[in-house]
């Protein structure tokens, strides 16, 4: 594969996510089909699993070794965490505590797209960066004005923000593609327009989630696999993650249940918080071992990045 293959399956995931769950999105108290049950199985938990992948590889182990408090001890905190939040707390009360975390979890996947047009372009300049990371913002805040959109079950309604989100999120964006460098970087600065332009919550946030599990899977599987693939090895990790992630989906179905149920969806709740530490330290390509770690496993796919001492 070449860097230009990468970006064109990049953009098409990206597409192809967005189109299906708008065609396939249900009415508003409807549940979604089979089709796009399964798309976002595994565009959120099966991708989430999917870092597990990644310790397949034997640099990615010994760096963890080396960082054990963010690779080791963050993620068992946080999984323990989230376990003893949700059985200690009234279920309301972790409605409202969702809202940040689904916050954090949407600026993320600004975050990978800031990253992926990095990885097809280049050294993004200081302007690139802003416009991107402001559109995301301005998604973000949007869909979080609107609860509905996250099928959050909270009394919020915020219209004028929701609105005024939009606002800010179009002048971003028409700015910025004036000088947008390659179809990465378009992607990247209209991810969230589907919160801005659809109702549905499948077709509105669910789209963004497949969209941001495909993107994943398919950089993850490259590292994961390397330059000399050995089929055994990712028929198992392929395995793994697939039914690691069918678990963790069972366990966020879990939020109304018993005592035992809802220590299960709060460790489910932990265990996505860990996957984004963890990709903290494993793709922030500003640091050393990132870029090592490409120019390992995808050498054609390695930044240009001047190297930096600190890992």
């Amino acid at each position: 594969m070449t860097r230009r293959l990468w970006a064109g399956a990049t953009v098409g995931a990206t597409a192809l996510a967005l189109v299906l769950a708008a065609s396939l999105a249900p009415a508003a108290a409807a549940s979604p089909d089979r089709g796009l049950a399964w798309l976002l199985v595994i565009g959120s938990s099966v991708h989430v699993a999917s870092t597990g992948w990644l310790f397949a590889v034997p640099s990615v182990r010994i760096h963890a070794h080396r960082h054990p408090r963010r690779y080791l001890l963050a993620p068992t905190a946080l999984v323990m965490a989230g376990a003893l939040t949700t059985v200690s707390l009234p279920p309301a009360t972790v409605r409202w505590l969702l809202l940040p975390w689904l916050g954090w979890q949407l600026l993320h996947f600004q975050w990978q797209n800031l990253g992926l047009t990095a990885l097809a372009h280049g050294a993004l300049t200081p302007g690139d960066r802003r416009s991107i990371t402001l559109a995301g913002a301005a998604g973000t805040a949007g869909a979080l004005a609107e609860p509905r959109l996250l099928q959050l079950d909270v009394p919020l309604h915020l219209g004028l923000v929701h609105a005024g989100a939009g606002i800010v999120f179009a002048v971003v964006v028409v700015r910025a593609l004036r000088t947008a460098r390659d179809p990465v970087h378009v992607q990247s600065l209209l991810f969230f327009t589907p919160v801005f332009l659809l109702h549905s919550p499948y077709a509105a946030v669910g789209s963004l989630t497949i969209a941001h599990g495909l993107q994943y899977l398919l950089l993850a599987g490259l590292v994961g696999a390397g330059p000399r693939p050995q089929p055994h090895v990712v028929a198992l990790s392929a395995t793994g993650a697939l039914l690691a992630g069918i678990a963790l989906n069972a366990a966020s179905h879990l939020h109304d249940s018993g005592p035992t149920g809802r220590l299960l969806y709060g460790a489910g709740l932990g265990a996505v918080m860990a996957h984004l530490v963890v990709d903290a330290g494993l793709w922030r390509q500003s640091r050393a071992f990132p870029r090592q770690l490409l120019r390992e496993r995808v050498p054609w796919l390695a930044p240009t990045l001047e190297p930096c001492v600190t890992s």
